[in-house]
Order: structure tokens, then C-alpha cells, then sequence
């Protein structure tokens, strides 16, 4: 009578049982990308201490902004722009360029803060760059 149900409820059961092991899988991804964030987080307070800022800017909110444009020698002003969609992206774009012309990079090395800032920042904050530019 009810034999019709019984692969319905059979494939109920292997459903759960994939998703407690998807859930379990997932630790493993959620660990590495935290190790991750902490190891941007360490190279940009690197970052932030060898312009002279204090390195636990970069942590706080609207101010590790303030302290990104001192750094790259922008107007305090340009933090209105970055609330702007899409005007936001170009002023990331120059702040970025800002940033590595003051540590004695050219422009393309700013692109690549911009594009690549988890590969670029740890290199700016590790390497031999040295805070050469003004801060405004």
C-alpha cells in the first residue's frame, strides 16, 4: 500500500546524512579563510606602522580610513567619495596609487594593491619599501 513512499523516504534520509558532512567540510575552508584575514589584517597594520601611523588604525572603522588617505597623501575630504557607488571604486583606484607612490612603488604596483591587495600588501608591508611620501 505505502511501498511507493519507501524510496522517497530513503533518499530523506541520504540528504541528511550529506548535509551533517557538508557542514562538517566546511570548518576546514572557514579556518583558512580566517588565517587569512588575520594575516592582511597583521600586513596592514605593518603597513600603517612603517608610515609612521599607529598599526591598530587599520582595525577601526571610518578611521582606518582617514588614516589610509593621511598614508597615501589624499585630501581628508575624499572620505565623502568613497560613500558615492562607483565614484568609490576610482578613489580606491588613486588612494591605491597613492599609497605606493608614497612607499616608493609606481603606479602599477598600485594597480595591483587595488586588484591584488591581499598578494600586494603583505609585499609593501614585508618588503624593503620604505615610507618616502608626504602625508597630508
Amino acid at each position: 500500500m505505502f511501498t511507493h513512499l519507501l524510496p522517497m523516504l530513503q533518499q530523506a534520509s541520504e540528504v541528511s546524512f550529506q548535509t551533517s558532512t557538508d557542514a562538517q567540510i566546511g570548518i576546514v575552508p572557514t579556518i583558512i579563510g580566517l588565517a587569512a584575514l588575520v594575516f592582511l589584517i597583521v600586513s596592514v597594520w605593518k603597513v600603517y606602522t612603517k608610515a609612521g601611523e599607529p598599526g591598530w588604525a587599520c582595525i577601526v572603522p571610518i578611521y582606518n580610513v582617514i588614516v589610509y588617505l593621511k598614508i597615501s597623501g589624499k585630501p581628508l575630504w575624499w572620505i565623502i567619495l568613497f560613500f558615492i557607488p562607483f565614484v568609490n571604486i576610482i578613489i580606491a583606484l588613486l588612494v591605491s596609487i597613492g599609497l605606493a607612490k608614497n612607499f616608493g612603488k609606481g603606479g602599477g604596483f598600485g594597480v595591483g594593491i587595488f586588484l591584488l591587495g591581499f598578494i600586494f600588501m603583505p609585499i609593501l608591508a614585508f618588503g624593503d619599501a620604505r615610507f618616502v611620501g608626504q602625508k597630508s
